[in-house]
């Protein structure tokens, strides 16, 4: 099949129901440069692409025309230049007009807008369903890997429901710290391979090549002020200040799964990056 702009495509398999105005087309989708490397892929986002269908939409290109007129079960391959892909104005700026685009559709469903609620509906149960079971097996894995460097270092800590570690190495004689307190809290956070990434210490963060100018001409390295409980911190912290009180100093041993998990927190901070926090708390208001 060729499109009127000259697009050549193949029908890997074709569908035989069509839209009506007012149905949804959910597709996947992907998209490889001339070298087999994959750029696009709803696979890899598990996020389908969907579209509004409605017969009096202009078809300005070849693409268009084909995702216009995509019926259930089709399933599409082609391979064009990637000008005639994504228009003169919208070519991603790693690919050359003249280059070629392979290109793969394939058709889900057509279905109303009851239909697409119920599928996206599903989908996100199902994605939730397994960062849960991610989480749980790799808060063992964590739990497991801070145990044995707490026997290394022949550290004594205590450990929460939760999967925290904490030791509290200086009682202090303050208030305790509750929900919704401000909590002042100088602290350094370490990787589990001693890495430094962050602290509230001026002389620490130059000591440890993490100093930075610009926050220390703002003010920044001094105590954090926390809204403790409140969700504005990691989980590992809003859990492990709630255990302490003024004048403290601890140790938190934080699996990634209360900290910043799969997604990392970019730079040094890797995905399920296991963190530890020296932390002293300078003030507590209530």
């Amino acid at each position: 099949m060729t499109t009127s702009d000259g697009i050549e495509y193949t029908f890997v398999k074709e569908g035989d129901t069509k839209p009506n105005n007012g149905d949804y087309i959910l597709y996947h989708l992907i998209v490889k440069n001339d070298k087999d490397s994959t750029f696009i892929s709803t696979y890899d986002s598990n996020m389908p692409g969907y579209i509004l269908y409605n017969d009096s939409l202009p078809k300005e290109s070849g693409m268009d025309e084909i995702f216009l007129g995509l019926k259930k079960g089709d399933s599409i391959t082609l391979v064009a230049k990637a000008e005639k892909i994504f228009g003169e104005n919208n070519i991603p700026m790693f690919l050359k007009k003249d280059q070629d685009v392979k290109v793969q559709i394939g058709v889900i469903d057509v279905t109303d807008q009851a239909g697409v609620e119920t599928y996206f509906n599903a989908l996100q149960e199902a994605q939730i369903k397994k960062m849960e079971e991610n989480a749980v097996k790799q808060l063992a894995t964590d739990k497991q890997l801070i145990e044995d460097y707490l026997k290394e270092k022949n550290i004594q800590a205590s450990k929460t429901e939760s999967g925290l570690y904490y030791v509290i190495e200086k009682q202090g004689e303050g208030p305790e710290i509750e929900t919704g307190n401000l909590a002042f809290v100088h602290y350094a956070g370490y990787l589990l391979d001693g890495t430094i990434f962050d602290t509230s210490m001026k002389e620490l963060a130059q000591a440890n090549g993490v100093y930075n100018e610009q926050r220390d001409s703002m003010g920044g390295y001094a105590p954090l002020e926390v809204a403790v409980g409140e969700g504005r911190v990691i989980p590992g912290w809003d859990e492990g200040l709630g255990l302490l009180k003024k004048g403290d100093k601890a140790k938190f041993f934080i699996p990634s799964t209360l900290a910043y998990g799969e997604r990392g927190a970019g730079g040094m901070i890797k995905p399920n990056s296991i963190l530890i926090f020296d932390v002293e708390i300078t003030d507590v208001q209530k």
